[in-house]
């Protein structure tokens, strides 16, 4: 288990409501390639690693993204915060409002629902590994180019943030690929 800490790792502050980038953002909350998506795999997948070092990397990681959901969640949060109703509309999250307020409610940009198929496990920690790799990688594509949305200089403070601890998981997990094609291929005795 782990001890919660109630603040994030990087504060949150944006400069003006901003509904049209909370839009873009929710997808990182709710989308495929977002924090929950990602949490989720990773805390799924450490059960089928095959040393206590890989589970430890994907407990870590898997916690860890369940952080990032709420700086994403505090970022959305705080850029519909003070934002027009008229705003809202224009930046067609008019069905969002209808249905869920100002609320988060894990969705892509385009209103489209979480679901489960999001996340894969093979049950195969090298497969599961490169699985991963790959997850990082998406993630951090789309934080880049959520930073090409914005002109906000604190919202690109967190995007960035959030991009660069992509960058470190797929580190880790590129260490841990190697950790585990190496424990495979020792040799057992029994």
């Amino acid at each position: 288990m782990w001890i919660y800490e109630k603040k994030l790792e990087i504060p949150v502050r944006v400069t003006a409501p901003d509904p049209r980038m909370a839009k873009y953002v929710i997808t990182q909350y709710g989308g495929p390639e977002g924090e929950l998506s990602a949490s989720l795999r990773y805390l799924n997948m450490r059960y089928s690693m095959p040393t206590s070092r890989a589970k430890g990397v994907l407990t870590d990681i898997g916690t860890e993204e369940l952080a990032h959901m709420e700086i994403v969640a505090t970022l959305v949060y705080k850029l519909l915060e003070g934002a027009s109703l008229e705003a809202i509309k224009a930046a067609d999250l008019g069905g969002h409002y209808a249905t869920h307020d100002r609320s988060l409610y894990w969705t892509d940009p385009n209103g489209v629902p979480w679901v489960a198929a999001y996340v894969s496990a093979t049950g195969d920690p090298v497969a599961d590994l490169h699985e991963n790799l790959a997850a990082e990688q998406k993630a951090r594509a789309v934080y880049e180019n959520l930073l090409h949305l914005t002109d906000d200089p604190c919202v690109k403070d967190v995007l960035r943030f959030l991009r660069e601890r992509e960058v470190v998981h797929y580190q880790r997990f590129g260490e841990t690929l190697m950790h585990v094609e190496e424990y495979c291929r020792q040799k057992k005795f029994y």
